[in-house]
């Protein structure tokens, strides 16, 4: 489980770095807070950090429980393929909204497999 530890804090670190751009791009662009529009730079680069925000809701429990249920070590890997993809669709949805769909994609197909392999393995030890 140390490297489901390892990828979560990886993710949530991805996250941190999300935001940091948030902040840098809200000065260049001189939106004060508390807005979230006035430049579409600026909005994509929000709508990234929050979009993250929400799929670690299901990131998170999704990865320990296949962690603990299935296998720790896949768990990581699908881990590490949810932050790939997070960072191929910040590095996309910033330069132009039509370029997000491949890390987003990828990000989601991560998850998705890590909560219903995780959902597997819970059914599963429910009968043994």
């Amino acid at each position: 489980m140390h490297w489901i530890a390892a990828v979560v804090l990886l993710a949530i670190v991805e996250f941190l770095v999300f935001g940091f751009l948030v902040g840098g791009a809200r000065a260049r662009h001189k939106i004060e807070a508390p807005a979230t529009v006035g430049n579409p730079v600026f909005e994509r680069t929000f709508r990234v950090h929050y979009n993250t925000m929400e799929h670690l809701v299901a990131f998170i429990p999704a990865i320990w429980l296949f962690g603990l249920y299935m296998d720790p070590r896949w768990g990581a890997g699908l881990g590490a393929v949810f932050i790939l993809g997070r960072a191929v669709y910040a590095v996309g949805y910033i330069r132009a909204p039509e370029k997000r769909d491949a890390g987003a994609l990828l990000s989601f197909a991560a998850v998705a497999v890590l909560v219903f392999g995780a959902l597997f393995g819970v059914v599963r030890s429910l009968w043994t």
